[in-house]
């Protein structure tokens, strides 16, 4: 028997877009928000294992000092899904080029993403010393960095374990947190002693006895560090620098691996000064290039990387001269192939919603293939369809024209400036259609605007609970992000803020009427309102 989520899961599909960027947190955030104000189409693919998950606040990023790392990334997540950039719930699994110079992205589920660029911001990997209950405090009781957690444990009693040549940079900035700093050489290897020298004279003790468990109090908080003589070094707060590894596995079919870092303690992503790849078009942000970028420099790279790939997409365009939506492109692959992508039925809803209603001047926004744009014409409407696909509306052409029926074909996106050539209607549908956001509403105000005086609107818009559940980012990636798209409940709270303008009739949840192509979503949000006089 099938669960509720295998019930709610669509089948495999390819997406398109201008960039797809490997990474949801602030390096892939930043970069998002950039092109998706760029009027790019951004796809994120983040599969929700951020580096510093396990700290409960992040420290010296300006405006957002002492935030949850969960809470900054919220943020990021609505402000890229305001300018229409979608981020997807999933896991990228290998990134391949194609022979028309896009990329390929295979993710879990059997999905896939073509992207013209690629932008990996997958972050680092810390790689711990194997001490003793050092990676169950990680990012809690142990630290590793003076500048994200200094000031949390200043005066308190730090040990500082050892472990590679550079462990010793952040020592200098310890000492002058507190007086009470112990320095365990858990490995000398390569260790400056003119260094060790400084600290010693300067009254910081020196252990050279490795290290091999961490203490703690039965309330689980470190009480110290236990010595392989024995002893125990008391201590609030374990300070451990680790060596980091680049997530860079997802891009070896591009040909690129991780290199070492002039500091010896990474392996990460070589880039050039626009944060371009040696595999051109792939581009990396974040600390997965340079592992001192934290939170706040991580974004503004992101950002930085994402107007060099800005720039490139928009040179390769004026030299085609061409002004390409990156959406557009991804509705026209969707009917690109044979046969019917929908069950060629009107939609049961708008059947039922509009026999009350006499035939006049009818919009079918987002029409698809045309079913319900068919319907209202064989029913004595004069029928306008619009789509942002050619592709969707050549089909309507060709079955209006077998039927012998005459409708008003519009190839337009509800964000564009006159989508419906400044005209009026009598009913407006929206039936499952689906439109970016953008920060001035303008889709929904061009949608709410072509209601004539006295007209219909109806929404029709599939119920989005499902799609609330979590997922197995291992075994499957969501392919839709509701939230980067104009939804039912934000169109009903712009009729509810104009009573003087608007009637809401209806504004329910129903069992999705049978005859549809689709079997993954069970019920619809139904909305219906009329245009005062």
């Amino acid at each position: 028997m099938s669960t509720n989520t295998e019930r709610h899961q669509p089948p495999t599909m390819e997406r398109h877009c201008d960039v797809a960027i490997i990474g949801g947190s602030a390096a892939g955030l930043g970069a998002a928000l950039q092109l998706s104000r760029q009027r790019r189409s951004v796809v994120v693919v983040d599969d929700q294992t951020p580096r510093n998950a396990p700290a409960a606040h992040m420290h010296g990023y300006l405006g957002h000092e002492s935030a949850a790392p969960d809470a900054l990334m919220a943020t990021g997540r609505e402000e890229v899904r305001k300018y229409g950039g979608e981020v997807l719930t999933g896991r990228v699994l290998a990134v391949h080029p194609r022979e028309d110079g896009r990329f390929k992205l295979d993710l879990t589920g059997g999905h896939s993403l073509v992207a013209r660029r690629v932008i990996a911001a997958t972050g680092l990997t810390d790689e711990l010393p194997a001490i003793d209950g050092l990676a169950a405090h990680w990012g809690e009781g142990v630290i590793h960095c003076p500048f994200c957690h200094g000031f949390e444990v200043r005066d308190e009693r730090l040990v500082q374990v050892v472990t590679h040549p550079l462990g010793l940079h952040p020592s200098v900035l310890l000492r002058h947190l507190t007086d009470s700093l112990t320095v365990v050489l858990h490995d000398p290897t390569g260790i400056d002693h003119e260094v060790i020298d400084t600290l010693t004279a300067a009254g910081v003790a020196i252990e050279r006895n490795t290290a091999t468990r961490i203490v703690t109090t039965a309330e689980g908080q470190i009480r110290g560090v236990e010595l392989s003589d024995g002893r125990l070094l008391e201590a609030d707060a374990v300070v451990v620098g680790p060596r980091f590894r680049a997530r860079v596995e997802v891009l070896a079919g591009l040909g690129l691996a991780s290199t070492p870092h002039a500091s010896g303690i990474a392996e990460v992503l070589a880039v050039d000064s626009r944060g371009e790849t040696s595999a051109p078009g792939v581009y990396a942000a974040g600390n997965v290039t340079d592992p001192s970028l934290q939170v706040l420099a991580s974004a503004a790279h992101g950002s930085q990387v994402a107007a060099a790939v800005a720039f490139s997409l928009a040179d390769e365009d004026l030299r085609a001269a061409a002004r390409r939506s990156g959406e557009q492109t991804d509705w026209d692959h969707r009917y690109a192939g044979e046969g019917h992508t929908w069950s060629g039925n009107p939609n049961g809803t708008l059947v039922h919603e509009v026999t009350d209603l006499n035939p006049g001047r009818a919009l079918d926004v987002g029409a698809g293939e045309g079913a319900d744009a068919l319907w209202l014409a064989e029913h004595g409407w004069q029928v306008t369809a619009t789509d942002i696909s050619g592709n969707a509306l050549s089909r309507v052409r060709a079955e209006a024209e077998q039927r012998g029926l005459e409708i008003e074909l519009i190839r337009s996106d509800a964000n564009d400036p006159e989508p419906y050539a400044g005209k009026t209607f009598d009913l407006v549908s929206l039936q499952y259609g689906s439109f970016k956001r953008t920060a001035d509403q303008r889709g929904l105000h061009n949608l709410l605007n072509a209601v004539a005086p006295a007209g219909t609107l109806l929404v029709v818009h599939h119920d989005l609970t499902p799609l609330q559940e979590p997922i197995d980012v291992a075994t499957q990636t969501r392919m839709y992000d509701p939230h980067a798209f104009v939804g039912v409940d934000e169109i009903a709270a712009a009729l509810a803020a104009e009573p003087e303008n608007w009637e809401v009739t209806t504004h329910e949840t129903r069992p999705r009427p049978a005859g549809a192509a689709s079997t993954h979503h069970v019920a619809d949000v139904v909305l219906r309102a009329t245009r005062r006089k």
